[in-house]
């Protein structure tokens, strides 16, 4: 496990059927989808590895029933995983005791949920504040946190409003909220605004992305869409038929899809919104440059400026080194791509 790893999954599966550890015994932690079949068992999770490095968004994406939700709540064992290990701050929350499993989740662990599953009975405020009260938080701390997290979302003069008082966007808000009251160390999103109209999702989203700049959460993030998850990932993994096919940047994904099916998920995409200025910068030309972008700005971002002035622009790492030069004929090139790849 790297020191900067914050959650680590190691051949985590999740079996469904009889007697799930002893099949996996028998196939000497190896079964076969053949093997699952003819004994009448499901891999939801299958032979799972990852790693989710301190403040990350690690987007988990894949189709309706590719286990990507059964993975998210084994992390957080809301569902008990068949084998393998699920490190949280090095320790093997596999191991752990039912107590000191629910202190880590009460007081370490957020988890915002498709379904808002808002407490009808209590405002906006006492939503908020709910975790902290089961926590035995006192009343005037745990509203005072709650006041917080509230102007944080954008919710301030919304705090005596009932749940169904309050539009999809602000319910959502109301959840994410409450999951930040208890300050979790990781942060677990489940499909959280697929629920949501089209242009209140893409407010969702542009919130969130606020949100993690002002907070550096590390987060698991649960999605089906790829335009989504393009939009918030630092990381995505791709899961097919409870197994990670590829993990990778959005970028590293388009450009080199490791199979048919993630070059599908990719296809309909334009490089534009993918592509940063650091995959097609040429070297330093000594030409004039009308400008300079970050290396990690994505070409739909800079295009029009580079476009227009007609001069190479210099691209620079976060420390403002030189580290090589966008034209305005590579920008057209991905611009007018067609569908394909590069």
């Amino acid at each position: 496990m790297s020191e900067s790893s914050k959650l680590v999954c190691n051949n985590v599966w999740k079996i469904f059927g009889e007697n799930p550890a002893g099949f996996l015994s028998r196939h000497n932690n190896a079964p076969t989808t053949n093997n699952m079949a003819e004994e009448g068992y499901i891999g939801a999770v299958r032979d799972v590895s990852l790693s989710v490095a301190e403040g990350e968004i690690f987007v988990i994406m894949g189709l309706s029933g590719c286990g990507k939700s059964t993975l998210v709540r084994c992390m957080s064992r809301l569902i008990e995983p068949t084998a393998g290990e699920v490190l949280f701050e090095g320790r093997d929350l596999l191991k752990t005791g039912v107590k000191e499993l629910i202190e880590i989740r009460r007081h370490k662990m957020g988890m915002v949920f498709q379904h808002f599953a808002l407490l009808p009975h209590l405002t906006v405020l006492g939503n908020v504040a709910f975790p902290l009260e089961v926590q035995g938080v006192g009343r005037q701390t745990r509203e005072a946190r709650a006041r917080e997290v509230i102007e944080l979302v954008g919710l301030v003069g919304r705090e005596g409003y009932y749940p169904r008082e309050l539009s999809g966007g602000q319910q959502q808000r109301v959840g994410i909220a409450r999951s930040l009251a208890v300050k979790p160390e990781i942060w677990f999103l489940d499909e959280p605004f697929s629920a949501l109209d089209p242009l209140i999702r893409r407010e969702m989203q542009d919130e969130f992305m606020r949100l993690q700049n002002v907070l550096h959460k590390t987060i698991v993030f649960i999605t089906h869409d790829f335009d989504e998850a393009i939009r918030l990932a630092d990381r995505i993994a791709i899961m097919n038929g409870g197994e990670i096919i590829q993990t990778g940047t959005p970028e590293e994904l388009v450009l080199n899809p490791a199979t048919d099916y993630v070059a599908e998920f990719t296809r309909g995409i334009p490089r534009a919104k993918v592509l940063s200025a650091g995959a097609i910068m040429g070297p330093v030309s000594g030409a004039t440059v009308a400008g300079q972008v970050l290396v990690t700005t994505k070409i739909g971002d800079l295009a029009a400026d580079i476009v227009n002035a007609g001069a190479p622009f210099s691209v620079v790492n976060k420390g403002g080194a030189i580290v090589g030069e966008v034209t305005r004929d590579a920008v057209l090139a991905v611009l007018v791509e067609k569908e394909g790849g590069l």
